[in-house]
């Protein structure tokens, strides 16, 4: 039978609808006791309104991007742009400006961490997939920036190191062996051990004249050793291999023992942007360690000459035939300056002469490491500015700020930058260009 109603009126007290009751009608039905029951329920349900105002949890440790840009009296974001690009300023002036001896051709191998640990969430949305988004930026910008030297990706999961991408000096080739997340799953537990040995042997035969570069992302607490591995690290020692690490939990001190007996870099990753700012600044290639005059020739090997060709550019219209690559049949390619063998890309080795294969371009932008351009003094007041527009891009520069004006360290109040060898003004767009990207300043050529 269906449920009776009184004067067809019911009341629904689990409801979350603001309802108003007849304190008559719910007397008669009730005779009193519900009476005070709904008063409890509303008292309650105005405390749970104030409560959902309060933030989360897990919204009190997350910092909002939105909250970080702060905008200037007339609105506009200027400020914190300046401001970003004043730390970029700082940051290249702390850097030696002097020429160095560093390493152009380089051999790294990425240490992936693909135990369990990966999965936490502390960072968004999870450390694997925060981890494999950074490496791939990290990968394009190193070949761009190095693009004489080649990378290889080990997995470390299950106890053992996996290895995930032989090393390539193409940089699709070692996207493509990150690029499948689900053959990537994190599992079990990291074995520092297996997968550094494993890296060891990789780069065994490679050459005096290359460096050989070992960069562990390692977000787990413990490791699964089958032996002492600090072996393990006397014989990266031995082999000149430079252990760097990036920890996305606690620092270790086995972590921290490899990077500085290695001559690595060690760093724990506080937030997301953090540990992309730690794992890009390995992109420049390391200064060489200076030894002492009475060392022996083989700690210390001279500069010799390297033997490298030059390749001739296949046209797309050429006839197919195979690459000794990959074995398939192509027309592009570039053809080995000894053998005229065929390979798809350059810069490599060449499969049957062993020749190191590259262009000019690419040997070009290499030195650029070798002979920095200097930092451009930033020009501090109106009596010293010579020209009204931009060098680089010949845009009119700003018209000075008027009264008292307070600046941040590196940066300019007018908006100009000198190079301090042909005395030309830039804009600061301009400077980050020179020095971030082109490498060379477009007054001097220098």
């Amino acid at each position: 039978m269906p449920p009776r109603r009184d004067n067809d009126k019911f009341i629904q007290a689990d409801s979350d609808s603001d309802i108003s009751v007849d304190d008559e009608d719910f007397s008669k039905s009730h005779k009193g006791k519900g009476k005070a029951d709904v008063r409890r329920k509303r008292d309650v349900k105005g405390k749970g309104k104030a409560k959902d105002t309060q933030s989360y949890t897990w919204e009190a440790s997350y910092t909002r991007s939105w909250e970080t840009v702060q905008e200037d009296e007339a609105g506009s974001l200027q400020s914190s742009v300046d401001d970003w690009m004043a730390r970029g300023r700082r940051r290249r002036l702390l850097e030696p400006s002097t020429a160095i001896r560093r390493t152009i051709i380089r051999h790294l191998i990425l240490l992936l961490d693909l135990s369990t640990s990966m999965m936490d969430r502390d960072m968004r949305p999870t450390r694997f997939d925060l981890m494999l988004q950074v490496v791939r930026e990290f990968v394009a910008e190193w070949f761009d920036q190095n693009p004489l030297g080649q990378i290889g990706v080990v997995g470390m999961r299950a106890g053992i190191g996996e290895r995930i991408g032989e090393m390539s000096g193409n940089p699709q080739e070692v996207l493509k062996c990150i690029a499948d997340r689900h053959k990537l799953e994190p599992t079990g537990e990291p074995s520092l051990q297996n997968s550094i040995e494993m890296a060891r042997s990789s780069m065994s035969h490679l050459p005096t004249h290359s460096s050989r570069e070992i960069i562990i992302i390692f977000g787990s607490l413990t490791t699964c050793d089958p032996g002492n591995i600090h072996e393990t690290l006397d014989a990266c020692v031995k082999a000149k291999i430079r252990i760097s690490v990036v920890a996305l939990a606690a620092e270790m001190k086995i972590c921290r023992d490899l990077c500085d007996k290695t001559g690595g870099q060690f760093g724990v990753a506080l937030n997301e942007g953090h540990f992309r700012d730690l794992l890009f600044e390995l992109i420049p290639p390391p200064a060489q360690q200076a030894v002492s005059r009475g060392a022996s020739r083989a700690t210390n090997p001279s500069a010799d000459l390297m033997m490298m060709g030059f390749p001739t550019r296949l046209p797309d219209t050429s006839p197919p035939s195979l690459c000794v690559c990959h074995s398939e049949v192509k027309s592009e390619g570039f053809l080995c300056p000894r053998c005229l063998a065929k390979v798809c890309d350059v810069p490599t080795d060449c499969d049957i002469c062993g020749l190191m294969i590259v262009s000019s371009p690419h040997l070009a932008r290499s030195y650029h490491h070798l002979f920095p351009v200097r930092a451009y003094d930033a020009v501090l007041s109106a009596d010293e500015a010579a020209s009204n527009s931009c060098h680089g891009c010949f845009r009119p520069f700003p018209p000075p700020p008027t009264g008292t004006t307070t600046t941040s360290e590196g940066l300019s109040p007018l908006g100009r930058y000198r190079c301090p060898d042909c005395k030309n003004d830039f804009c600061s767009e301009c400077d980050v260009f020179v020095h971030d990207v082109i490498h060379c300043c477009p007054g001097c050529g220098q």
